[in-house]
């Protein structure tokens, strides 16, 4: 848990190789675990209302409000496995995207998207979440 903290404080690019593998040494976590509003890494935030209704992508608006990005759809929670564990995926509605979760801390969680028809790439993007209540 302690590495994936450090690779999010790391200034310049860290390697897709470095992240997967400390992404594939973290805990799973169950869907219920991510209910409530979160707060991501990079441009990336998520608001589950309940495993079955949340929105991936929120933004801020003009007043500095929390707004749901109507084109990335809204999303459900699964558990699925990816790279041989069981883990909690957020599974986008309107868009073959699967962002895969696993446990840092009470507060914050390790993601890889795992998209490469969105994006034309066979790379996995990796970020974070941060709890906010």
């Amino acid at each position: 848990e302690e590495e994936f903290i450090r690779l999010t404080k790391v200034e310049g690019l860290v390697s897709e190789t470095e992240a997967e593998q400390v992404f594939n040494q973290l805990k799973p976590i169950a869907p219920s675990f991510l209910i409530g509003k979160w707060k991501g890494g990079d441009l990336n935030r998520a608001y589950f209302r309940s495993e079955n209704d949340g929105d991936p992508i929120m933004v801020l608006d003009e007043q500095g409000n929390r707004i749901w990005n109507k084109d990335w759809g809204h999303c459900l929670l699964r558990e699925m496995v990816f790279r041989g564990v069981t883990s909690t995926a957020m599974i986008y509605d309107e868009k073959p995207i699967f962002d895969h979760f696993r446990y840092i801390n009470e507060n914050v969680v390790a993601g890889a998207m795992d998209c490469p028809k969105v994006f034309g790439s066979e790379s996995t993007y990796y970020f974070y979440l941060t709890r906010l209540e």
